[in-house]
């Protein structure tokens, strides 16, 4: 995005407080480094401990490679873990994290040059307001997930009074945006006992009192959507909605080579199946051999970012416990296993890469749509299903629906064979991704949509 503050003016200084896992703070650092190329300040506020190793690794990466950033660790306290039946580390930092936020008023209040703006984590929002009220700052929120999502998650928590009526019905009709079906909603918002229910709720309904809603999306992807949140024909009193993606990655520097990205430098154009499940999506042991043999048989190339546990610091099986030897023996001349946090947005910019198999992340697919990279949708939590509803509509790939949530769905190697072969043939399909290719780096030019916007926020602030 494009430098348009001025030297000569007084240039805004900006908390950015992220929540937990990759697929909050990833989004955080690519609007840090915006903020930066736009002459900002930047107070970078992360909870400490992180879950994941990668977060720890990501943020002390970014912050010496940015020394001009101020990094404030926000030290959690150990609270006393909510009354919950989930275990997932995630859901509980997000409720710990909410129930710390009101600790950092004395951080930020002794900050200087003095903030201008607080631009948090929606999942930290609720907790956010009242810190943001009491400093006199505006209070800007960053949602991690596509406008759709942003409008079920807020429409299930402001005007549904009991979610557990949702399962008794085919679809949600949400006005201005037309039917959702019930499958798409997560099963914990049909609980409301659930604590990843009540973080996302509380949030949620905390939205009307903050001064804008940063998404990271683009009009020309979710146009509908946009229109119906901003019209206020899904609710009456909902501050604006704010595209400003995709957001663009920064520039990385590291100290190693990176083997996969060295082996798909002598691979074919378009000819590597990539896939992953993104930071958080371990699959089950059955659904693993059923992939392993799918791309064992398969004829194509492909590069598989491996997770056999949720965290990656617990994550220690070895590839060939997992696998056999023998599946590397036979397809070490045309495929490569990784094992670890890789570069992403590398490996979907790269030449030879020519079809995603995704879980459906959002931050995934924006670094998909931006590089025009076909994806077959493979949903498994959260967002995930409403994403892929997404990808299906604007042609950016294929998907299955009932490849459906988690374990409990095996999809045999068959299926999993028949779909990838659709999506690396299908040219038209490879047509359509490009199209959205070009229309997500033009949102992003200097006359583009979403840097139109994110600038227009950013002049709101210089005082």
């Amino acid at each position: 995005m494009s430098k348009v503050l001025g030297s000569e003016k007084i240039c805004p200084h900006i908390a950015l407080f992220p929540s937990a896992g990759m697929g909050h703070l990833t989004p955080f650092l690519r609007l840090a480094s915006v903020l930066l190329s736009n002459n900002c300040k930047v107070t970078l506020i992360t909870p400490k401990p992180s879950v994941s190793v990668a977060e720890s690794a990501h943020i002390s990466s970014f912050v010496s490679a940015h020394p001009e950033v101020n990094h404030l660790a926000f030290q959690l306290p150990s609270l006393q873990p909510p009354n919950s039946s989930t275990n997932d580390p995630f859901h509980i930092q997000f409720d710990t994290i909410l129930r710390s936020v009101h600790l950092l008023h004395p951080l930020l209040y002794s900050l200087s040059p003095p903030l201008s703006a607080i631009f948090s984590d929606i999942l930290v929002a609720a907790g956010v307001i009242s810190v943001a009220v009491d400093l006199g700052l505006p209070h800007y929120t960053l949602v991690t997930f596509s406008a759709k999502y942003l409008s079920l998650t807020a429409y299930i928590s402001i005007m549904v009074s009991d979610p557990t009526k949702l399962s008794c019905s085919a679809e949600i009709e949400i006005p201005g945006l037309g039917p959702v079906p019930v499958g798409s909603i997560p099963p914990p918002y049909l609980n409301p006992n659930h604590l990843f229910t009540s973080v996302f709720m509380s949030n949620a309904r905390a939205l009307p009192g903050v001064d804008g809603i940063l998404i990271n999306t683009f009009d020309w992807l979710e146009p509908e959507t946009l229109s119906a949140l901003n019209s206020g024909s899904v609710f009456a009193k909902f501050p604006p909605v704010l595209p400003i993606g995709p957001l663009v990655p920064y520039e990385l520097k590291r100290n190693e080579e990176c083997q996969y990205l060295q082996w798909l430098d002598v691979q074919p154009k378009e000819s590597v199946v990539y896939v992953s499940f993104g930071s958080r999506t371990a699959m089950s042991k059955d659904q693993m051999k059923e992939l392993r043999d799918c791309l064992w048989k398969s004829k194509y190339r492909f590069l598989w970012i491996l997770k056999s546990n949720k965290v990656d610091k617990d994550d220690k099986e070895d590839l060939d416990t997992l696998l056999g030897h023998s599946f590397f023996e036979d397809t070490k001349n045309r495929g490569m296993v990784v094992k670890r946090w890789v570069y992403q947005q590398e490996i979907l910019a790269h030449p030879a890469v020519g079809g995603f198999v995704s879980h459906c992340g959002w931050n995934s697919l924006s670094e998909a749509a931006r590089n025009g990279i076909r994806v077959l949708a493979w949903p498994h939590h959260g967002d995930q299903r409403v994403n892929a509803e997404i990808v299906k509509k604007v042609g950016l790939g294929l998907w299955e629906s009932s490849w459906g949530w988690g374990i409990e769905n095996l999809v045999k190697q068959e299926e999993i064979q028949k779909m990838i072969g659709e999506l690396m043939e299908d040219e038209k399909l490879r047509i359509t991704a490009k199209k959205v290719g070009n229309e997500a780096k033009k949102a992003g030019e200097i006359a583009g949509s979403s840097n139109k916007v994110l600038m227009k926020v950013l002049r709101g602030l210089v005082k």
